[in-house]
């Protein structure tokens, strides 16, 4: 394992346990929503996720594109900006 760890990128890396930590506290939600077994509390949970997704989304597309700005035209990190910013309004509106 720390040999596998050695050689992968940190940019990845940091992407990979950001989804990690999100897909638990997604399954911790779900286990919460089968204990209390209240449509209430369920609703509420579920308000909760529905912050936590765009969090790690953005956070995510932040380490990346900081990790390839280099690399990318003003014009392609714009258009990426744009796209991120579409999302979050589709999602909060």
């Amino acid at each position: 394992m720390k040999r596998l760890l050695s050689h992968m990128d940190s940019t990845v890396l940091t992407m990979a346990v950001l989804r990690l930590v999100s897909a638990s506290v997604e399954f911790t939600a779900a286990i919460l929503i089968f204990l209390n077994n209240d449509v209430k509390k369920a609703l509420f949970i579920n308000g909760l996720l529905a912050m936590v997704g765009p969090i790690v989304m953005v956070a995510s597309f932040s380490i990346g594109l900081i990790s390839v700005a280099d690399q990318l035209s003003a014009g392609k990190l714009v258009m990426i900006i744009v796209g991120v910013v579409f999302i979050l309004i589709g999602v909060f509106k």
